[in-house]
């Protein structure tokens, strides 16, 4: 893409991404076995925000490099929120000769009416996006929807299940939707989000600012995100630790019955 600097520590980062975003999909088999048939497509979802523009930027520069053979087609759903800058995705999407979709869906006015005031819009918000996404990703042939989720939302996600949830889940980096017909990847698992501010803030990227969920307060994601960051500052590192036991668990440690057969450990008679 264009404006990419040429600095020795913007090219460090630049690789550090790529290997990153390279290794995720290898470890999570994001691309199917090649079987001669159609080349793949993938669905980028494009918000505008720092992390998507990011992400389709990996993307694209690992298929010039000949390391993702897939077909991309970038995304943005206009949901129709107060001053939306419609004109700029559109214009950096053709001035760098992407293959893109906009899709106008006013799910604003529909989150805005169903949800009380003072309530989250993130839920609702999320489901009407993702489903519009869905259908595109369908008229457009695509096998996968992909997002521009990282590492500290994969992170973040985790301690919001294990603090509301009462469970050990977070954001996985590949799965199949509940009818079965389609993917949803997030090669950026690996990726720290402060890396991907930087990235995005060097390739100066148009970011558009979200209006709706963006605009509130006190949500219990932002307490996770500001617990981590400040585990993170007291213990530099910890983030990639937390990370790396999510690829390590050990279901006999754990407490459930359903994972591991308790049943089973017994002494000799």
């Amino acid at each position: 893409m264009a404006n990419a600097p040429s600095s020795v520590t913007f090219n460090k980062l630049r690789k550090r991404l790529l290997r990153q975003t390279r290794q995720a999909i290898e470890d999570f088999q994001m691309l199917r076995p090649e079987t001669g048939t159609t080349r793949p497509r993938w669905l980028v979802a494009l918000s505008g925000g720092k992390d998507s523009y990011a992400l389709l930027a990996v993307l694209s520069e690992l298929q010039w490099r000949g390391l993702l053979p897939v077909d991309l087609i970038a995304c943005n759903l206009d949901q129709g929120q107060p001053n939306f800058p419609k004109h700029v995705l559109p214009e950096f999407l053709t001035r760098n000769g992407i293959a893109h979709r906009i899709e106008y869906r006013d799910t604003y006015s529909v989150v805005k009416e169903k949800v009380p005031e003072g309530a989250t819009y993130c839920a609702l918000c999320s489901r009407l996006r993702r489903g519009n996404l869905y259908r595109i990703a369908r008229e457009e042939g695509c096998e996968a929807l992909v997002l521009g989720h990282h590492r500290d939302d994969i992170l973040e996600t985790f301690f919001l299940n294990l603090f509301h949830g009462g469970k050990l889940a977070a954001m996985p980096p590949k799965l199949l939707n509940d009818e079965g017909d389609l993917l949803v990847l997030r090669p950026l698992a690996y990726c720290a989000e402060d890396e991907l501010a930087k990235f995005a803030s060097a390739m100066e990227f148009p970011i558009i600012p979200c209006d709706l969920c963006g605009s509130q307060d006190g949500l219990q994601r932002n307490a996770m995100k500001a617990m981590l960051s400040d585990i993170e500052r007291r213990m530099p590192g910890r983030k990639d630790t937390m990370l790396k036991a999510l690829a390590n668990a050990r279901p006999s440690h754990l407490l459930d019955p359903k994972l591991f057969d308790f049943g089973a450990i017994n002494p000799p008679a």
